[in-house]
């Protein structure tokens, strides 16, 4: 992420949605390479099982695609302040209430 530690985990805490697999997930947090950034790695940890309810159906048995998704929101989250859908309507979208 294009982002120091600070600003990815704010008061040491995890993001949202990260903080959803609480418990569920392995989180490692260091400094990128050259200081460009924040690299964040999660991994479902072993017994656990982070997919739960819609989660579950949606990406089936292996819960490390739940991690990978919410990884990316993180990352999306953190870089531009809200998790980007496609379907989004620009009605939806923060800016536009008034």
């Amino acid at each position: 992420m294009d982002r120091p530690p600070e600003q990815v985990l704010p008061g040491g805490r995890w993001p949202e949605p990260l903080r959803r697999l609480d418990g569920a997930v392995e989180v490692r947090v260091r400094t990128a390479p050259g200081d460009r950034g924040t690299e964040l790695a999660a991994r479902p940890l072993a017994g656990a099982s982070p997919a739960v309810g819609l989660a579950a159906h949606l990406v089936g048995d292996d819960p490390r695609l739940l991690v990978r998704r919410t990884l990316r929101q993180v990352k999306q989250r953190v870089e531009t302040g809200e998790v980007l859908r496609a379907d989004r309507s620009a009605l939806d979208r923060p800016e536009a209430r008034g």
